[in-house]
């Protein structure tokens, strides 16, 4: 593994966004709007992907343009990162991929537009949620992503000991839209009370959900993204799509029946995120 920033207010970044969630050139723009975030919050990024066999925490931004341009890059999980090292490949982090790595290298916090989950059929459970618990990292999101099972989601969050904060919401959020009706465990307001409660939590040995909702000027209605969700899951099933294929095939086909608006949510929480993440961070570098 290389960690090419070694130290100070460093935040995390995952990178399968770049190269499964959104397309060419928003990967891009994204990522590195993500980056500059950070860096105006007075943190460090550090996007985290594996090149050519080779876990990186940190990478330059012509890496970053090669991984956002790459034809054919692999979806890097844990349980595919020692495939990937033995076998060269090139590819995006996964936010249980990123949370590994990024622990190991230090970091304490990351960013991503929304953590995996319960998939609505019961059957599949993204590796997120096994990570978060049993991983000390602070993770800020904007809730599990909107095509998931969010109240079994939350409540295995629960089970399993990852609490869920509220950073000036207290319901969380379902990533394009502010409200589910799902409530957070605990509501705050203030960059610095975020740090108090990471500090008191960190020595429980699980992660810990910083979730905001998406901006005000981007977020769709509830209502909404219920009917998008409905129409989308819908014609996944008809088309027969399963497996690692399901969540990227429905995140293009919202993004063409919202007419591009949900890849504009994505790409404002996504920013909307690394601030805040950077804003902790730095908080953490000053008082540590």
């Amino acid at each position: 593994m290389q960690v090419r920033i070694a130290s100070g207010a460093r935040v995390a970044l995952e990178s399968a966004v770049i190269t499964h969630g959104l397309p060419y050139p928003q990967n891009l723009e994204s990522a590195r709007r993500m980056q500059a975030a950070v860096r105006a919050s007075g943190a460090t990024p550090c996007t985290v992907a594996v090149l050519r066999g080779i876990p990186c925490v940190g990478i330059s931004d012509s890496e970053l343009e090669q991984l956002a341009h790459s034809p054919a890059p692999s979806k890097i999980a844990l349980h595919n990162l020692g495939i990937a090292r033995a076998m060269q490949l090139t590819g995006g982090a996964t936010v249980a991929a990123t949370m590994y790595l990024a622990h190991r290298a230090g970091i304490e916090v990351m960013a991503t537009g929304g953590i995996g989950g319960v998939h609505r059929d019961g059957r599949d459970l993204s590796g997120d949620l096994p990570t978060l618990a049993r991983t000390p990292i602070l993770v800020v999101c904007s809730g599990a992503k909107a095509i998931l099972d969010l109240p079994a989601t939350r409540e295995w969050l629960e089970t399993y000991g990852v609490p869920v904060v509220g950073y000036q919401t207290e319901e969380l959020p379902g990533f394009y839209t502010a409200h589910t009706g799902l409530r957070v465990d605990a509501t705050v307001h203030e960059v610095d009370a975020l740090t108090e409660l990471w500090r008191a939590h960190r020595e429980m040995g699980t992660a810990m959900l910083v979730v905001q909702p998406p901006p005000t000027k981007y977020a769709l209605a509830r209502a909404e993204v219920d009917a998008l969700l409905h129409q989308a899951l819908a014609e996944c099933e008809a088309a027969g799509v399963s497996g690692s294929a399901t969540t990227p095939w429905l995140l293009q086909r919202l993004a063409e029946l919202s007419e591009g608006r949900t890849v504009q949510v994505n790409l404002a929480l996504l920013e909307s995120n690394a601030r805040l993440a950077g804003q902790i961070a730095k908080r953490l570098s000053l008082s540590a």
